[in-house]
């Protein structure tokens, strides 16, 4: 999907979400530098700010945060329609958590680039990411063939058998 125009709203949902990273300045040199906002309809729904060091969390990513408030706030997992604005491009992993809540739109001000030339891994993340699995160096990736995934699979399968609706393959 290509670039979306921005829109006449957008800056300022964005100077509200680079705000949030702000706050995270100061003597505490702990916390990182990012800041989030989920808006429906002109609101907001969702706010974060990263929490990874004081929540011992590696996945209290701001966007994280925000998705998680937003959800809470408005009951479902499902953000369909929603615009998340963030203070910087979203690493991997949020950027998948904005896949998985159904986000519809994506604003953001510093990109990966200016992530890694401040320190912080993303830009290496979506290189490893973009490496076939036996390629990649971060981790060691372990599949288990056998009775293992069998059970699994069938776990997976008994899931999609028991849905209301036939489950669609993704492949």
């Amino acid at each position: 999907m290509p670039y979306a125009p921005e829109q006449e709203h957008d800056r300022a949902f964005l100077e509200q979400a680079v705000a949030q990273s702000r706050r995270s300045l100061g003597p505490d040199t702990t916390k990182k530098p990012f800041g989030a906002v989920v808006v429906v309809g002109g609101e907001v729904v969702g706010v974060g700010s990263n929490c990874v060091v004081e929540d011992c969390d590696p996945t209290a990513h701001a966007e994280v945060v925000a998705l998680r408030d937003a959800g809470r706030r408005l009951g479902t997992y499902l953000l369909e329609g929603a615009t998340l604005y963030s203070s910087c491009e979203p690493c991997p992993m949020c950027l998948t958590a904005c896949y998985w809540a159904g986000i519809s739109r994506l604003v953001y001000a510093a990109d990966r680039h200016d992530a890694a030339r401040n320190g912080h891994p993303d830009l290496q993340f979506y290189r490893e990411l973009a490496l076939p699995n036996g390629e990649r160096g971060l981790l060691d990736e372990v599949p288990v063939d056998g009775s293992v995934r069998s059970a699994a699979v069938g776990v997976l399968a008994e899931w999609a058998a028991a849905q209301p609706e036939p489950v669609e393959p993704k492949l």
